[in-house]
């Protein structure tokens, strides 16, 4: 009895649940919308009575926005299409003719087939080049792209049917060094500073960089440095990008930060170089529960709008399950064989699905499209995108590579692609309508019809209508003028016998800087959650921590004075532990005076160790987006970055900035060195424009910091002065850093003891030295019947004596790389080798940097020269208490 009891319960149970999804039936036909606030309704409530609600991390494998929910296309897809089908063809034939011509010179044709209508819907209703100013003033710039790097020439190809390029300039695709301009490889602002603002290539700093160039643009419009406007920040991503970490390491900080500006757009073609992205498994599910999981905002352009007759068709549902069924592996499969095989493999596992496709041909089901090429779906999805508020959305719009190249498509062509065979430019030819002569397209000419055709016309208003022509990156004129010298004068005094730091000294000047009344504003101070390990307290309480929804808790040291302030407008830009993602910010604000036309000044201070060798790829691409900004290296040196040991100690940073051109590098003993660096800094980027960033040590280290003597400010600047004579000095001391403390004490130990007097001078920039040295050195090779020039080293030292020892608490190699000019007389001393947990003291002596050390090597040096008796330079490394027999700290 009990059991029929339940069982009639069940069934009342079962009626009841009939009637509820009868009722969100109509719901969901009545307003798909607020069929979603129901559900989310529904599980709030669900967890306030304490029952477990699922939370789904993938959807379904068919597309997010129904087709009942599509809105019309807007556009004259017709002319479109056309103006789509001549960027194909001139995208590929400037690839194929290229490596025809120059075999093995490389490009990329099937990764923009496959990423073709996904641009062209951008750039024909959305990618705007600029807004208009709510002020009434001047037109504001636009949307931003980050263009996925391997589809250069899709964009080169639209821009050769705008006018921006000739013919020539497209013949020389990867050619830049002929007398004919060319075109890069990918996107490189370095190398075509008018076009490209974004350089995307490496895999995955295109991504991150739009993360945080989304956050930056926030961050300016909270604090009115530039008005608010519809801009969007556009993320063209590889699926097989989205294995490099970089890619999908900052998602949070778009959900936490609001990041409504910013949308994702994943080309999803299943194909990476070497076969399918995940050939076991769907890539679009994966990714849609990371990108949910974060927090974003997921819509699936899956299939195309031929697939919605057959899902309307099928009651059972068993489309969906089939496709549920297959992993991507099977569907490059599918892709790649013809219609019969399809419908055999796909559609022929449940004879349902084969009854549901028997009215189609195998052509029909040949051409059954992925959602990424079709127009309707990706307008619906996009507009989808401008819509949503609160945070990032991501479109995982599914294509297929090679689409449209006949048999490369067939064999999913993988990015490495370079040329078709004659067949396959006449099939290209047929399939796009492209009207050349059969000759012609075996040469794959390129191909523009003239401006007053509907397509070229339709193409122009397009632009117009969008604000203008992009890519393109137009640098402002800056009326920007540079604080004088003389404001710098507290910091060229010296601490008047006070011990204190040069990173002390920095964040002083940090301070005075925010307050000017002229750039005070543009300073843009960057920490990875270290602004206290620099002493940041102080400007933490000036101007505030950047929080976009300000400070909604009272912090634990409300009470003191130096309490920590986050505020809506505030400056500082503390990113957590992420030194990637600070030097993404640096780079969004290291490149605001091309993109946002305002020139931020950013100072991005960090552990010196955790900078060049942790993030070098992602300082290369800021110097082709022609950077601008101070990178800080906080606790410097092998030696005074004491304590903390092997990870955290740098002696190679310094050597690692000079593979990086543009990096002007600097490594200051004194704080008035580092007043002078800055203040030129701040005017040869800023005021006189040129493009270049420095990368300046700072130290933990307090000593007393003496006055700037006489005269040194071009020394400072040039790389070598002399900060203290000896008298009739016959040994030439070079230190810098705190280890230049060292070498005074050397100077002292030895004309006192041995009675050999020194010259001491200080080493500002062995790189800028060498890198003059090179150029007087090139100089004279190209002008052998001209007075050979002197590089600036040698001017400087003049007539000085003897040898010349230099210590640093960098490799040895940095002080060598200026041997080929000064012979004979150089003997280094570094740091070569792993950091060691101990202190300075200890450290030095290990590493023989200490005065010690530096005393013992100038007296083996005259020794050797015969200027000293070789037992008298035995006897002193025995009273210096130097171990010689010590295993050398390089391999130790």
């Amino acid at each position: 009895m009990a059991m029929k009891v339940g069982e009639a319960a069940k069934q009342d149970f079962t009626a009841e649940m009939a009637e509820w999804i009868e009722a969100f039936d109509d719901v969901v036909a009545g307003d798909w919308h607020q069929a979603g606030l129901l559900l989310q309704a529904l599980r709030q409530r669900a967890r306030e009575a304490g029952v477990p609600a699922v939370s789904e991390m993938t959807t379904p494998y068919m597309n997010t926005i129904p087709k009942h929910d599509e809105v019309a296309y807007p556009g004259d897809r017709a002319l479109e299409k056309r103006v789509e089908s001549l960027l194909r063809w001139n995208a590929m034939a400037m690839v194929h003719k290229q490596n025809k011509k120059d075999p093995g010179i490389g490009g990329h044709i099937s990764t923009y087939s496959s990423l073709a209508t996904l641009l062209e819907v951008g750039f024909n209703h959305f990618f705007h080049a600029s807004y208009p100013s709510p002020s009434g003033g001047v037109d504001l710039p636009g949307d931003f792209i980050y263009f996925q790097g391997h589809a250069a020439p899709g964009v080169y190809a639209r821009a050769y049917l705008e006018g921006y390029f000739d013919e020539e300039r497209l013949k020389n695709f990867r050619h830049e060094l002929r007398d004919t301009p060319g075109l890069s490889s990918y996107p490189h602002p370095w190398l075509m500073p008018d076009f490209w603002r974004f350089p995307t290539v490496s895999m995955g700093i295109g991504p991150l960089n739009a993360v945080y160039q989304a956050r930056f643009m926030k961050y300016l419009e909270n604090r009115g440095l530039i008005e608010k406007t519809p801009r969007k920040v556009w993320a063209f991503v590889g699926d097989g990008e989205t294995d490099e970490v970089d890619t999908l390491g900052a998602l949070s900080l778009g959900t936490r930060e609001n990041l409504d500006n910013l949308v994702f757009v994943v080309n999803c073609n299943l194909q990476r170089l070497d076969g399918p992205v995940r050939g076991n498994k769907r890539i679009i599910d994966e990714l849609e529960s990371v990108f949910r999981g974060a927090g974003w905002n997921v819509i699936k352009v899956i299939w195309g709008s031929d697939w919605d007759e057959l899902f309307e068709r099928d009651h059972q549902g068993l489309l969906l399950k089939r496709m549920e069924e297959c992993v991507d592996g099977d569907f490059q499969t599918f892709k790649a064989k013809d219609g019969a095989y399809l419908r055999e493999h796909f559609f022929g596992k449940y004879p349902e699905l084969l009854e549901l496709v028997k009215d189609k041909s195998d052509e029909e089901l040949l051409r059954l499209h992925r959602g990424g090429h079709d127009a309707r779906k990706i307008y619906n999805a996009y507009k989808r995108a401008m819509e949503h508020h609160g945070g990032p959305t991501v479109i995982l719009a599914k294509t297929v590579k090679g689409y449209g190249m006949g048999t490369a498509q067939a064999r999913n062509a993988t990015h490495s692609e370079k040329k078709l065979t004659d067949e396959g430019l006449a099939a290209f030819v047929k399939q796009f309508n492209i009207p050349l002569p059969e000759g012609a397209a075996k040469e794959a000419d390129f191909y523009r019809p003239s401006n007053d055709v509907p397509e070229m016309q339709y193409l122009h208003a397009r632009r117009k209508e969008m604000g203008g022509y992009m890519p393109r990156r137009v640098v402002p004129k800056l009326e920007f003028k540079a604080p004088a010298m003389e404001s710098f004068g507290e910091w060229l005094a010296g601490s008047k016998g006070r011990a204190v730091s040069t990173t002390m000294g920095f964040v002083s000047i940090l301070r005075a800087l925010m307050k000017d009344p002229k750039i005070g504003k543009l300073i843009v101070p960057i920490v990875p959650d270290e602004g206290r390990t620099f002493g940041l307290e102080s400007a933490i309480k000036q101007v505030g921590i950047y929080a976009p929804e300000g400070q909604k808790y009272t912090p634990h040291d409300a009470d003191m004075l130096l309490s920590y302030r986050e505020e809506k407008d505030g400056q500082i830009l503390e990113e957590g532990i992420t030194e990637a993602g600070s030097m993404a910010s640096f780079t969004a604000a290291g490149t605001a005076y091309a993109n946002y036309r305002v020139p931020t000044i950013p100072f991005y201070m960090y552990y010196s160790m955790f900078g060049f060798q942790r993030i070098g790829d992602m300082v290369w691409a800021f110097a082709d987006s022609r950077g601008k900004g101070f990178l800080m290296g906080g606790t410097a040196g092998r030696t005074t970055m004491l304590g903390e040991g092997l990870q955290h100690q740098d002696g190679h940073s310094i050597v690692l900035a000079s593979t990086v051109p543009t990096c002007i590098t600097y490594d200051p003993a004194y704080v008035y060195e580092l007043a002078v660096v800055i203040q030129d800094g701040i005017r040869r980027m800023y005021e006189a424009g040129e493009s270049v960033f420095y990368y300046i040590t700072m130290y933990n280290e307090d000593y007393a910091m003496p006055a700037m003597p006489e005269g040194a400010r071009e020394g400072i600047l040039r790389g070598i002065y002399r900060l203290q004579k000896g008298k009739n000095a016959t040994v030439q001391l070079f230190g810098s850093g705190p280890i230049l403390n060292e070498v005074v004490k050397a100077a002292a130990i030895l004309a006192e003891k041995y009675k050999v007097e020194a010259d001491v001078w200080s080493v500002t920039s062995y790189n800028e030295l060498r890198r003059d040295a090179l150029e007087v050195e090139r100089w004279n090779r190209l002008h052998p019947a001209e007075k050979p020039r002197v590089p600036y080293v040698v001017e400087v030292l003049g007539k000085a004596v003897g040898p010349i020892i230099a210590a640093s608490d960098y490799m040895k190699s940095l002080p060598d790389g200026l041997s080929p000019w000064l012979g004979g007389r150089l003997m280094t001393l570094g740091t070569d080798g792993f950091g060691r947990s101990d202190n300075r003291e200890h450290l030095r002596r290990h590493f023989e940097v200490n005065a010690e050390s530096i005393v013992a090597a100038t007296l083996s040096k005259l020794a050797r020269e015969g200027k000293v008796k070789p037992e008298q330079a035995q006897k002193a490394m025995a009273e210096l208490g130097i171990d010689t027999e010590k295993r050398d700290a390089a391999r130790a």
